[in-house]
């Protein structure tokens, strides 16, 4: 996740919010992001040393973190619109006619089998528990192949948070993707694409709102994880044979879900400034099962294994992260 401020009234809103945000850095734009996987390269995260180990991307046939069964600290809404059925727009930036296997045209349709099959999905609809008097959160997730979509035709290799925000203005509206406000448009590079604010070292992606020509968007980057497999995924071995699409796919859905019940920044955040999907970063409950290639996955849709990270579950005054409303 990662937020901006634009505006001085934004400023001025914010201010009791971010003081104590926990997850905010200085950049190009003030910003809060997807945190790093913190169990990779076998890092001690505190933990014992030896079970932060095995949940490395580094070593096959172990389970993944499964992260707590607790209820997590609450968040609260503040009062901002939630989007109740998002549409998801892709903007293709990078070669993605690499021969690593990854930056490939298979590795595109993985991301469009994901898009077009994520709504409505046991997971997904855990978003719905979300759903405010005003906004009704549907569960369900649109995206139309090829009409959805748009490859832009920069050659950077190093793009700036401007920028991101510039290759949307320009591919949004007149002529190339439809101007929607339930659109969520999501800028996906490819590997030897660097986000040199931070992507790899300080996060994995992020996702934000603001005013380019078209109007009022909601925007997100997210980058090949096969850029930095120990930093952005989960597993050097994935279910689908493509390591840092699998893990893109994981940071992907984090986004889409903040996207979906905090589209502009003022909605459901807790008082650290953490999203519904931040609070469960990097843990993959306990409803893993083995791939054929060694993998590890823990859902099944648009006839793909995957491996995403949790997402809280509202009930009641309480907060949990779940796979699903019944596995945690």
């Amino acid at each position: 996740m990662k937020k901006y401020l634009f505006s001085l009234v934004g400023v001025f809103a914010f201010l009791a919010v971010l003081v104590p945000y926990g997850y905010s850095q200085k950049g190009e734009i003030y910003k809060i992001q997807h945190r790093l996987n913190d169990n990779g390269n076998g890092a001690d995260n505190g933990a014992d040393k030896d079970s932060d180990d095995v949940n490395s991307p580094n070593f096959r046939g172990f389970s993944l973190t499964t992260g707590g069964t607790r209820k997590v600290s609450a968040m609260n809404y503040h009062g901002g619109p939630l989007i109740t059925t998002p549409t998801v727009y892709i903007i293709w930036y990078g070669n993605w006619n690499q021969s690593n296997g990854s930056d490939t045209a298979a590795g595109q349709q993985l991301i469009r089998d994901w898009a077009s099959a994520i709504g409505g999905t046991p997971y997904y609809n855990l978003n719905r528990s979300l759903s405010v008097a005003a906004f009704t959160i549907t569960g369900n997730v649109s995206f139309t192949p090829t009409a959805n979509e748009i490859t832009d035709t920069g050659t950077s290799t190093s793009l700036s948070d401007t920028d991101i925000r510039n290759i949307v203005d320009r591919n949004v509206g007149f002529g190339k993707l439809t101007y929607d406000a339930n659109g969520l448009y999501f800028v996906i590079t490819s590997s030897n694409v660097n986000e040199n604010t931070g992507f790899c070292t300080q996060y994995c992606g992020w996702h934000t709102a603001g005013n380019v020509t078209a109007g009022h968007v909601r925007y997100s980057f997210v980058g090949n994880a096969n850029r930095c497999l120990s930093a952005c995924a989960a597993q050097s071995v994935s279910p689908n044979n493509n390591a840092g699409i699998d893990g893109a796919v994981s940071v992907l859905s984090h986004e889409l879900e903040e996207a979906n019940t905090d589209p502009d920044l003022n909605a459901w955040f807790d008082s650290r400034g953490a999203e519904n999907a931040d609070k469960c970063a990097w843990t993959f409950g306990h409803a893993q099962y083995p791939t054929g290639n060694g993998s590890w996955a823990n859902m099944a849709f648009g006839g793909h294994n995957w491996m995403i990270q949790r997402n809280v579950l509202k009930t009641g005054g309480s907060f949990f992260c779940m796979v699903n409303s019944t596995q945690n």
